[in-house]
Parts: structure tokens; sequence; C-alpha cells
């Protein structure tokens, strides 16, 4: 499994005066870099402001936990259907 994530380092666009705000005090959190990635975004969330960074981040959990207790579902359902020779999306 590839534990890089591409857009972790995609420039934040400051195409809204929340985003502006925000890459303003990263920017100056960080000691100026030129460009702010999402990235830097997290880590300065994580930082200062977990509060609203974990309960986006226990949602996204869930959400990925209950897919793949649908989809073992989905699969040992195909499973028993192609040991019994049967299929019921026919």
């Amino acid at each position: 499994m590839d534990e890089n994530n591409p857009l972790l380092e995609e420039t934040v666009t400051t195409d809204t005066g929340l985003k502006q705000l925000v890459v303003n005090y990263i920017g100056n959190k960080l000691d100026g870099p030129e460009e702010i990635t999402v990235d830097m975004a997290v880590q300065v969330f994580a930082e200062e402001f977990p509060e609203f960074l974990l309960p986006v981040a226990e949602e996204n959990f869930l959400r990925g936990y209950e897919q793949a207790l649908m989809d073992v579902e989905n699969h040992q359902q195909q499973l028993a259907e192609a040991a019994t020779g049967t299929n019921e999306s026919s």
C-alpha cells in the first residue's frame, strides 16, 4: 500500500477569505514559506486546533471502516454464490 498521499503536497490556493487567512497564519507560524501545502495546514491545525481536526479524522476513519465491512460482506456473498453456482444479481 502506498503511504504517500500526493494531495498533501498540493499548494493551498487563496481563492476564499478563509483560505487567505489560514495560509497567512500558517506562513507566519512556519516562518514564511512561500507556498503553503495541505500537509503544512494539517500539521498546524493538529497542533493548534485539534478539536476541529479530530472529529473530521474520526468521521473519515468510521466511514472507511464501515465501507471495509460492507466490502467483506459483499465478497463473502460472492464466494458463497460462486460455491453454490447461483447468482442473485442475474
